[in-house]
């Protein structure tokens, strides 16, 4: 097809429907998606407020923690301010640059976040299998290379999905059943051949998930093996105790995306389109939710730091008081 045909096919902007069979609820079903994007919001920020100002937190293991919060942040809030407005207000136009915009960042951020999640592995098991080493090894600037070679992994990777989108004819109308801007919600209603589109997706979820799951798989097994290797029935809960946290986030992260990504390529029939439509938008707003509880609670540096904060600040507020 030439290039001017795909031009005159190409919308200006597109419909984003919401969640298709529940209109009748989007203002209920909003409420519970607000409250959990408020308790993301505020755990994270307060976890990243938490890290940066203990000094007893400035360890590897807790900058990749930030920087997951962070990555949580941005991911959740790529979607969910738009998916209120069209709960609430019924807001459902989206321009396409800015669909293609929203489409770029909810994939490079849910990738930037499976990469930190394989760093957090690495970091364990180095902390683990080589302690003695664990400070040298993970230097601030062997941290900094680290998350943005993951950074720019995910970048590179997700930037064609933007090319791919927009090359394709759209003579079916503008109507995204989706309440945000997804690769392959949007190129199925597409009049094009979107298999190539389909493939990539493909071969792009195998070179950020796959080889992310493999690292923390061996990871994991290396760590199971030190960990089983000593003596000490309590050395070995305390060792596996402070993989705990990152196991949950893990499980939290994962099982959702893997709903996600294989009903999009082989449940499309099977599954109602509203329940697809509502694990999509708990893929990426169950971590940002759940991580910082899940640290807090499993933690006891955090929980400590945490209560230090706090009486800390209420000697502060008793003395501007007298």
């Amino acid at each position: 097809m030439s290039l001017l045909n795909v031009t005159s096919l190409t919308p200006a902007s597109f419909i984003l429907n919401g969640i298709p069979g529940l209109e009748e609820v989007h203002l209920w079903i909003s409420f519970p998606l607000c409250a959990m994007y408020s308790i993301a919001l505020t755990g994270n920020f307060g976890l990243m407020y938490l890290i940066y100002s203990e000094e007893a937190l400035h360890r590897p293991m807790y900058i990749f923690l930030a920087l997951l919060s962070f990555t949580d942040v941005l991911m959740c809030t790529s979607t969910l301010p738009n998916t209120l407005c069209i709960l609430w207000f019924n807001l459902k136009e989206i321009d396409f640059k800015a669909c293609l915009a929203q489409m770029f960042f909810v994939h490079t951020f849910t990738g930037m976040e499976s990469g930190v999640l394989m760093l957090m592995a690495l970091d364990r098991y180095v902390a683990i299998c080589y302690p003695l080493r664990y400070a040298t090894i993970l230097t601030n600037v062997v941290i900094a290379k680290a998350g943005l070679l993951t950074f720019l992994r995910g970048v590179m990777l997700v930037i064609p999905f933007s090319f791919l989108t927009k090359r394709l004819p759209y003579c079916r109308g503008n109507i995204i059943p989706h309440t945000y801007c997804d690769h392959m919600s949007v190129a199925k209603i597409s009049c094009g051949n979107v298999q190539v589109n389909a493939i990539y997706g493909l071969m792009v979820a195998l070179l950020i998930g796959g080889f992310d799951i493999l690292c923390i798989t061996v990871s994991y097994t290396m760590i199971l093996r030190a960990v089983v290797s000593l003596s000490s029935a309590d050395a070995r809960q305390k060792a596996f105790s402070t993989c705990t946290a990152h196991i949950c986030a893990i499980v939290i992260t994962y099982v959702p995306a893997f709903f996600t990504f294989f009903t999009h390529r082989f449940g499309g029939h099977t599954i109602p389109p509203h329940i697809h439509i509502i694990m999509a938008n708990l893929y990426l707003l169950m971590p940002p939710t759940m991580n910082p509880i899940v640290y807090g609670v499993k933690t006891k540096q955090i929980r400590d730091s945490v209560i230090r904060f706090l009486f800390k600040r209420k000697d502060t507020l008793s003395q501007n008081v007298k």
